[in-house]
């Protein structure tokens, strides 16, 4: 019979904070509309309204990044913490 390898509760670390506030910070954004729900300042002749919305395209395109590294990050310490298990 082979052995599985027990698994643990997950741990929560400050670094999967962070991860976890990179992800859910762009949802908090959109869904908070009286924050947004303006025509001024207008940039470039677009209301602020679009704009805004744009601009938190590319933030959530550079927190998904940011989340993923540091992702890779954690899971290159645990592996090592436990031996340097094979992927």
């Amino acid at each position: 019979m082979s052995e599985t390898p027990e698994v643990g509760p997950p741990v929560v670390t400050p670094l999967r904070v962070v991860i976890g506030i990179c992800l859910v910070a762009p949802f908090v954004a959109m869904l908070w509309v009286g924050s947004y729900a303006k025509t001024d300042p207008t940039f470039i002749g677009i209301p602020f309204f679009y704009w805004y919305q744009m601009v938190w395209v590319l933030i959530s395109t550079a927190l998904t990044m940011i989340a993923y590294k540091l992702w890779q990050h954690d899971q290159r310490s645990r592996r090592d913490a436990q031996g340097g298990a094979a992927k």
